[in-house]
């Protein structure tokens, strides 16, 4: 679930609501902030349910420590908190969300006050390692991509796997590509990523071919000329993010992988393999559609050499077909 920090949302400074900015107890601000995050916010369930977690931790340590009020509460005592639940095993990011709910408290809290007391606002929670993304060896996804294409689900799904693999496309978009989005003769698809961005990848002349296999296969799934989707379901709709996660793991059992492969795998080893031949960490960042660099720095661990003018070379399902 994406975690909002709303410290500085603007709903914060809806004038509908009036809070009070006298001490009272935080369990009663807790209490009006929650309410206000479901009647006037109308946060999802998902989001109300990660702040009242995050807030319990909070207030029962306020209470332990004899802290009735949010004036009372200081930043020595939310380093504290952070701190205690550090040593707890609670892992940096959690941390993170446990103040990003407490600095969007007080954010509510403050509204109308003069003088603002925001505890949590110059805290920050301890760094967690991150691991490393997993990805399938060359050789095992040579194997698992020698799919036969020898009906309509099959060529789909060779498809499918043929293109998150050549241009490391996200599942959701994956499932949002339409035909029109695919340019064979540039080699080239248009996708919209996570902050409703637009970016053009390089699709492998693999791909290619098994986009062109299953759509000779794709008028058999839909009757309707107007459906826009280039992956459709057996009932003829756009094809959804389950589907393709259980086609993973039928070809798993299929090819004989040896373990499961998730969509998510298929990304990590498009940018393995490519950094372990190429060298521009920026044009990767490019094609991952990262905001920040330092998501794509999770990569850097391999051992890499430039990216734009080497991808035929350097990926291993870009080869021409008469290369096997």
């Amino acid at each position: 679930m994406p975690y909002r920090d709303t410290s500085s949302h603007s709903a914060i400074s809806d004038s509908t609501i009036s809070i009070d900015t006298s001490l009272r107890a935080l369990d009663s601000l807790i209490s009006e902030f929650l309410r206000y995050g479901r009647s006037v916010r109308r946060l999802s369930p998902n989001t109300l349910s990660a702040y009242q977690r995050d807030l319990k931790l909070f207030s029962d340590y306020c209470q332990h420590q004899n802290l009735h009020s949010p004036e009372q509460v200081s930043e020595a005592d939310v380093r504290s908190l952070v701190g205690k639940q550090h040593r707890r095993g609670l892992s940096g990011r959690s941390i993170q969300r446990l103040l990003s709910s407490v600095r969007a408290l007080y954010g509510f809290y403050n509204r109308n006050a003069v003088n603002k007391h925001n505890p949590a606002l110059s805290v920050r929670a301890p760094k967690t390692n991150k691991a490393l993304p997993k990805a399938a060896e060359v050789d095992q996804l040579q194997n698992f991509l020698r799919i036969s294409a020898d009906d309509a689900l099959a060529a789909r799904d060779a498809a499918m796997f043929e293109l998150m693999y050549s241009s490391g496309v996200r599942l959701g978009e994956l499932v949002s590509v339409n035909i029109g989005d695919l340019d064979c003769n540039a080699k080239l698809l248009s996708v919209v990523g996570k902050g409703n961005k637009t970016r053009s990848l390089p699709v492998g002349s693999k791909a290619l071919s098994a986009i062109t296999e299953w759509l000779k296969w794709r008028a058999d799934f839909s009757p309707d000329a107007n459906e826009p989707a280039l992956f459709l379901s057996n009932r003829g709709s756009r094809i959804k993010p389950r589907s393709v996660q259980a086609r993973l793991e039928y070809w798993c059992k299929q090819q004989a992988m040896g373990h499961k492969l998730h969509p998510h795998m298929l990304r990590h080893s498009f940018a393995s393999h490519l950094l372990q031949s190429s060298g521009d960490l920026r044009a990767l960042q490019e094609l991952l559609g990262h905001a920040n660099i330092s998501t794509t720095q999770v990569y850097t661990h391999l051992d890499y050499q430039h990216l734009a003018e080497v991808y035929d070379k350097a990926h291993p399902r870009a080869v021409k077909a008469s290369d096997d």
